[in-house]
């Protein structure tokens, strides 16, 4: 691993952790796959949730991944240990909280998602990827099963058969989806009727 990024995470080191965007993308592509294991190590730690410090360095490492995976166009090299991450945090709550937050492991998964998913025209890539994505529709999180619906259907564009032995799941999650909207609006004209018996 390169030097930086083995002591911004080996030691946590916040402060240290914007220098990364200092180094050549191609002077640390070599030691990506083992980055994100280190960061896969850090976010499934008992204390991650609560641990800010953490979760900052964790965020800015993988948005330096992400750009040096984009920029080297090493998707299919680093695909492995990108889906490994990614797949880690369906082990820990992705459902926003009241504020409508994102939880730590949810904002990881949004991050790595759209890296990921990007490559929905290389085969190889979305072979792993794409039985991943399709747990993600069962866990909660609206906002990433939109996303995640977006790229599965581009993918399904580019290489049906992919898709076709998760069907049934992507099109429960479809229904869940249009039921907690429908549901959403009886409870608003519901509402509505009310004021306006009230009013009349």
């Amino acid at each position: 691993m390169h030097h930086l990024f083995g002591v911004v995470l080996g030691q946590k080191d916040l402060s240290r952790a914007g220098d990364l965007f200092s180094l050549d993308d191609s002077e640390i592509e070599g030691c990506l796959s083992e980055a994100l294991e280190q960061i896969k190590i850090i976010s499934s730690s008992p204390d991650y949730q609560t641990n800010d410090n953490d979760q900052a360095v964790v965020e800015i490492c993988i948005t330096r991944i992400t750009t040096a995976i984009r920029e080297t166009e090493s998707i299919e090299k680093h695909g492995k240990s990108l889906v490994a991450l990614w797949e880690s945090c369906l082990e820990h709550n992705l459902k926003p909280s009241g504020k409508d937050e994102d939880t730590p492991h949810a904002k990881i998964a949004s991050d790595i998602m759209s890296c990921i998913l990007q490559n929905y025209n290389r085969p190889p890539v979305m072979a792993l990827a794409v039985p991943v994505a399709v747990k993600f529709l069962q866990r909660g999180n609206k906002e990433l099963c939109r996303n995640m619906s977006s790229y599965l259907s581009l993918a399904g564009i580019s290489k049906a058969d992919l898709l076709a032995e998760h069907t049934e799941t992507i099109v429960k999650s479809v229904l869940q989806v249009y039921n907690h909207k429908l549901g959403s609006l009886k409870e608003q004209s519901s509402s509505l009727e009310e004021k306006m018996v009230v009013i009349y």
